[in-house]
């Protein structure tokens, strides 16, 4: 493959996301031997995880069944998954910063809004000058794919630096100069691909996980968000075994992932 354009040499392209679990529900003990102290009933559990504990109290709130019937939080969850009384889960809730990522992910993965908040980088303020691209494997992994689609990116990448220039130039007798940045930068990025890098905040509660790991963890799923469902399964099977441990994960033919349930729609 000869030497690709100087603007297509310089790109940064990325290939693979990051996702990190950065906070998840907690659980004030104090407060919740109060309200067993005010009912005169007692109930123990055996997680440390604040979001299995909160669901597995929720449940037995429905029916005041503190310590009675299952004992241990996994048989108290495992009946939960198995009757499919997904509400109980909405009340644990997992935050995660999700990086290296393209728009065209972003697009798809908001479409998920029960259960879910989002915040997202914002080209209007933040300058894509020195922005990084998302490449899918089957472009990349072919030579002549990978040519047309860093000359089709580098020609993008080099409009929108023109672009901030020269709308800098025109908005340059706005009195303000954050708006001045941000009329230019909102306008320009129209010529931004969707293979553009982003980063995005996202908290969904264990109902809203399961379901986003169900239906975006199969092999019909864009591969992109598939890999990003099989992240945070991975974390959250670590993290709380008894709410996403019924999960597993198998090879697709081609080598990828793919995630199956015996509990769905919870």
């Amino acid at each position: 493959m000869a030497d690709l354009p100087t603007a297509a040499a310089e790109l940064k392209i990325l290939r693979r996301a990051s996702v990190r679990l950065v906070g998840s529900s907690a659980v004030d003990d104090a407060e919740v031997d109060r309200f067993l102290d005010e009912h005169g009933v007692q109930w123990s559990t055996d997680t440390e995880v604040g979001g299995e504990r909160l669901a597995e109290m929720a449940g037995r709130l429905c029916y005041m069944s503190f310590g009675k019937g299952r004992k241990t939080n996994h048989e108290y969850l495992g009946h939960i998954l198995e009757v499919a009384h997904g509400s109980v889960l909405e009340h644990s809730a997992w935050s995660f910063v999700i990086t290296g990522v393209s728009r065209s992910f972003t697009h798809e993965l908001v479409r998920h809004r029960a259960g879910f908040a989002y915040s997202q980088l914002s080209q209007r303020y933040v300058d894509e000058s020195d922005a990084e691209y998302v490449e899918p494997d089957c472009i990349g992994d072919d030579p002549e794919l990978h040519r047309i689609w860093m000359d089709a990116v580098a020609q993008a990448h080099d409009a929108y630096v023109k672009l901030v220039d020269g709308l800098a130039a025109k908005f340059a007798d706005h009195p303000d100069r954050t708006m001045r940045r941000k009329m230019a930068r909102q306008a320009a990025r129209s010529v931004l691909p969707n293979a553009t890098e982003t980063k995005i905040f996202v908290t969904a509660n264990a109902r809203a996980l399961r379901h986003f790991i169900e239906l975006r963890g199969t092999p019909d799923a864009d591969i992109e968000i598939r890999a990003v469902a099989v992240q945070m399964l991975q974390i959250l099977r670590e993290k709380a075994p008894n709410l996403f441990g019924d999960f597993s994960l198998t090879l697709a033919p081609d080598g990828t992932q793919v995630v199956t349930t015996p509990h769905r729609k919870v």
